[in-house]
């Protein structure tokens, strides 16, 4: 069996898993950066609310910004499986898969879909399964990993599997545009109840006064807005000119969920490192957003 070790447990976020349900307890009950309630599932018959970009920061920055979109994802229904589209800081520049085994979490580990990663190998030529994309040189690479202790805490008791994915292309629409399509028809034809997270952050730049934290907010707005217009040319094309790091899988999130007849974005919670330590320096913007049909 092969898995994929909590590498960040006990540094980005709480190592123990009584300390671990604690912390999270804490990121949604937050009134102030988080949404100020524990997750709880409606166990509706349908799903409007069916993707949503999260930041993978360490919990104490971007933490409750990531509980509102995993409190949104999850609160219609309990999916069957969370695709995680994870972004690339180590220099991959491939489209990788990871088709078996399961990621520990100290809340216990999550299995990989093996049905659904053989259904999107079986459609697409450009995602392949690639093992060294998550273990051995890129096994510190830490967005994917950061967002699977929230899907382990909002599915409670039921066994929710997930599908772990690392978009390394960066700056071609055209080759985003193809591995959506190839997801969108693998979730088509399956029976399953599936969501899509994109995994990142917002822009990434040092800040020294009120003026360049006014500039800071504005790149990222304009980011913020394409998505809310539900328009994926233009949120690519804003984010390119950002050091927001997932560009590739906000962009992959929306065409993905464009294929599966979504038709708007919704912002949920932004707010950058600077409001939380309130002091200048590197600042980094954390936005939660969903997409609805």
């Amino acid at each position: 069996m092969v898995v994929r070790r909590a590498l960040h447990a006990g540094s980005w976020y709480a190592g123990s898993k009584d300390k671990l349900r604690s912390q999270l307890e804490q990121l949604f009950l937050d009134k102030e950066f988080g949404p100020g309630e524990l997750p709880a599932s409606l166990n509706q018959q349908d799903r409007s609310i069916i993707g949503g970009i999260s930041p993978h920061a360490g919990y104490a920055y971007s933490g409750n910004c990531a509980a509102f979109t995993y409190l949104n994802l999850f609160k219609e229904k309990i999916p069957d499986t969370v695709i995680v589209l994870g972004t690339d800081h180590m220099g991959y520049n491939k489209v990788a898969i990871l088709d078996e085994g399961e990621w520990e979490t100290p809340l216990g580990n999550l299995k990989i879909d093996g049905e659904l990663a053989n259904k999107v190998i079986g459609i697409s030529k450009t995602i392949a399964p690639d093992k060294s994309a998550f273990f051995g040189m890129l096994e510190e690479e830490h967005n994917i990993e950061i967002q699977l202790p929230f899907i382990k805490f909002c599915a409670g008791n039921k066994d929710v599997k997930i599908l772990t994915m690392t978009v390394g292309v960066r700056k071609n629409f055209q080759i985003l545009e193809r591995i959506a399509n190839d997801i969108a028809s693998a979730i088509i034809s399956s029976s399953k109840d599936i969501i899509i997270v994109a995994s990142s952050d917002m822009s990434h730049k040092n800040v020294y006064n009120e003026t360049q934290f006014i500039d800071f907010k504005k790149y990222d707005q304009d980011v913020i807005d394409a998505f809310v217009a539900f328009n994926p040319e233009k949120t690519f094309s804003a984010a390119s000119k950002t050091t927001v790091c997932g560009t590739q899988t906000i962009t992959t999130l929306m065409l993905i969920c464009k294929k599966l007849n979504a038709s708007k974005g919704k912002l949920l919670r932004y707010y950058t490192s600077h409001d939380k330590s309130e002091s200048f320096g590197y600042c980094v913007g954390y936005f939660s957003g969903i997409i609805l049909k």
